[in-house]
């Protein structure tokens, strides 16, 4: 029976040894509580960290055991291992760089090569949970390395992968040395979530300049495999957080707090100790605010809960010692007898002790330097029972992007911090309601469930399309059912690409000419009366006038501008116009001008920048530069930049083989069609044929084709093989 397996770090339990013996804490968060809904079902299964390192065999046993009856299975770390992966590469070298605070990022190989053990021993692990058929969905920053891990083993397994902070700019990201590894191994999965289309942008372009691949609408073609990358923003789980909020603990609770604190309003803030949290910043503005509107002391204090993170690692011990001065001395200035303008508490809360705080609240202050989604925002707003209140929100954290009805600002300018802290205070309260109700019914519908279910379906989704364009052998049964369909019809149409499905593509212009063997093929075929023979092809039409004008068959040229029925002249296809040329061409003389052994060739209606004898590496890279600059170019022009083997080609958008196809075959009746073709833009020609056509792709990427074959040599041979029988035999 298909499982779904879920991996993470940490496990939704952490294990706590207290009096000798271990006891399990559950997780209240978020993801535990969305994923709850699946690992907690039938066979399914939770793997990872239970967060702590348990050396005697025994206690392994035990929390094996104990662990299994929740569906649960436990990864051991060392200490070493916790260390060097988790506290080192994880948290020391990723989490810096991914939230944009490279000057504390350090790059030490030992770090590294123990990320990888521990990703590889997760790999170990999961293989010997997973079956075929099983889908595997793998969460965060610490595994950015298991996806291509399992998928070594399990190539056509479901794999899907979210990550749950910023994914950095392109230039970011390539500061780290092993940026290429981290891609490929997340290049795993079949499909790759991120919480913003920021994020996702961000990926894409790393993928893009630093493993040279490109993407189309989200989806990247790696090898045989498509993999989809969306941005699906996390939720949280609404309903429990507006249940507490009502519960009568939670009422209790804040009717004490209440009266502790006074009748001053109260603006809350809510934290992990860590650098992207802008907490120094956040204080900063508090004082200044203070300083600015002294109309407001006595009447607003700051009620910040920081919880305990790291705070032995020297960085967040320095963080610790900076708040503690500064809730000091803002403390020490401003204080009355009947008034303390901070309350902090550097510890954690309850569930209900935190829905008081969200009830008590005036204005809510999330205010990171950088994050991934920030779900306090959220739960702040679900617990707003009598809907008010003021968000003020970092255009930082990735909520932003949904809550934009909360008051967004920079967490680098103080000054718009400070505006925004009296903005808060004195919104009327109609606007407060309105704004509230807005958020509330976004976060209603889009919570942690939905979210869930949208991964799932998307993950579904696009192994579908890997199925849909899986293309099956031409073996030799489907080779001899394609035969007795040609040999029975009285009619046919083949459609034939040239460069890498007749011959082998050699990139040049000037070379790959038909040899005699091709010649004998075309002209054994084109010469059958019951044949109509066309070749559809990315060349200039003087060559394949040059190559092809003697036979009886139609030409199709500069993927569908020009086509050449038998004995009749050359007209375009669509009205053209080739204006847009000599801009276009001045920037590709200028990469021809920097890139050693590129060319141009000249066609009518397009141009195309080739690049095979150009240095390896060298090429690749003036490749994603030039694609980057002409499709910036391309996008008012109506044009379509086109990346193919060793070139990258420009031509009018209104242009491709599919449309040179399906007006070509607009009035034909044939009893048997056939198309072949090697490369992406082949993919119209298959799309564009009838159903009961027979469509082959040449090599293994994924296509529209019905059937594949490997190299251009079987696509002779078959071609030989029609040919070939008492009445056509090829001499």
């Amino acid at each position: 029976m298909p499982k779904t397996i879920i991996v993470s770090n940490r496990l939704p339990v952490k294990l706590k040894k207290e009096d000798g013996k271990y006891i399990y804490i559950p997780s209240e968060g978020g993801l535990a509580t969305g994923l709850g809904s699946i690992y907690k079902e039938g066979g399914n299964i939770w793997m990872g960290w239970p967060g702590v390192a348990i050396e005697e065999e025994k206690d392994k046993q035990d929390a094996i055991e104990n662990l299994k009856k929740s569906n649960m299975s436990p990864v051991f770390l060392t200490e070493k291992e916790i260390e060097e992966y988790y506290e080192g590469f994880s948290n020391e070298t990723l989490w810096p760089n991914f939230h944009y605070f490279n000057q504390y990022a350090e790059y030490e190989e030992r770090y590294w090569q123990a990320y990888k053990r521990v990703n590889q021993k997760f790999a170990d692990q999961l293989s010997e949970l997973t079956e075929e058929g099983d889908k595997i969905w793998i969460h965060d920053y610490q595994l950015l390395l298991l996806p291509a891990l399992i998928r070594e083993k399990y190539p056509k397994i479901s794999i899907g992968f979210f990550l749950h902070i910023p994914f950095p700019s392109y230039e970011t990201f390539r500061l780290l040395p092993w940026r290429r590894e981290l891609l490929m191994g997340m290049l795993g999965s079949d499909f790759l979530g991120f919480h913003t289309y920021d994020d996702m942008r961000h990926f894409l372009s790393s993928v893009n300049r630093l493993a040279g691949i490109g993407n189309s609408h989200g989806q990247i073609s790696l090898g045989s495999r498509k993999v989809l990358v969306d941005a699906l923003p996390m939720g949280i789980d609404y309903d429990k957080y507006a249940t507490v909020a009502a519960d009568p603990e939670t009422l209790e609770k804040e009717v004490r707090y209440r009266t502790l604190i006074g009748e001053t309003k109260i603006m809350l803030s809510i934290d992990r100790l860590d650098y992207s949290k802008g907490i120094p910043q956040r204080l900063r503005a508090f004082e200044l605010f203070l300083q600015r509107y002294p109309e407001y002391k006595e009447k607003v204090s700051l009620l910040m809960v920081v919880v305990p993170s790291r705070d032995q690692v020297g960085k967040y011990k320095e963080l610790k010692e900076e708040i503690d001065l500064l809730v000091g001395r803002i403390n020490g200035n401003f204080s009355r007898m009947i008034w303390t303008p901070i309350h902090y508490f550097y510890r954690s809360f309850p569930l209900h002790a935190l829905s008081a705080f969200y009830r008590m609240a005036k204005v809510a202050l999330v205010t990171p330097m950088r994050d991934g989604m920030n779900l306090v925002a959220k739960e702040f707003i679900a617990s707003k029972l009598n809907k008010k209140g003021v968000l003020v929100l970092s255009e930082m954290a990735g909520a932003s992007k949904e809550l934009s009805e909360a008051i967004l600002i920079n967490p680098n300018n103080i000054e718009q911090m400070v505006r925004a802290f009296k903005q808060a205070l004195e919104m009327p309260e109609k606007e407060q309601i309105k704004n509230l109700e807005v958020m509330q019914n976004s976060l209603k519908r889009y919570n942690i469930h939905h979210w869930v279910k949208l991964f799932m379906e998307r993950l579904d989704y696009i192994k579908s399309q890997q199925l849909a364009l899986q293309t099956k052998i031409l073996d030799e049964a489907s080779q001899l059912l394609l035969e007795e369909a040609y040999r029975n019809a009285e009619s046919r149409i083949i459609f034939l690409d040239y460069d890498g499905t007749l011959t082998p593509f050699h990139g040049d212009p000037q070379q790959a000419s038909p040899d005699d063997e091709l010649k004998n093929i075309i002209l054994k075929l084109s010469e059958n009366p019951k044949n109509q023979v066309v070749i559809i092809s990315g060349r200039d039409k003087e060559t394949l006038e040059r190559w092809f004008g003697q036979y009886s068959l139609d030409l199709i040229a500069e993927h569908g501008v020009w086509l050449r029925l038998h004995g009749k002249k050359w007209k375009t296809l669509a009205m053209l116009k080739d204006n847009w040329k000599k801009d276009i061409n001045d920037v590709l003389e200028d990469y021809v001008g920097r890139t050693p052994g590129s060319f141009i060739e000249q066609k009518d209606y397009s141009l195309v920048w080739h690049y095979r004898k150009v240095e390896t590496g060298l090429g690749e890279l003036r490749t994603r530069e030039l694609t980057s600059h002409l499709k910036y170019l391309a996008s008012d022009q109506n044009l379509h930049v086109l990346e193919g083997d060793m070139v990258v080609e420009i031509k009018s958008s209104e242009v491709n083989k599919g449309r040179a196809t399906q007006k070509w075959l607009k009035d034909a009746n044939a009893e048997f069609y056939m198309a072949a073709g090697d490369d992406w833009t082949d993919e119209d020609t298959f799309k564009a044929m009838p159903e009961n056509a027979f469509t082959i792709k040449v090599g293994n990427t994924p296509s529209a084709a019905k059937y594949s074959v490997t190299d251009y040599s079987d696509v002779r041979k078959l071609l030989i093989s029609l040919c070939t029988n008492k009445k056509e035999a090829i001499t």
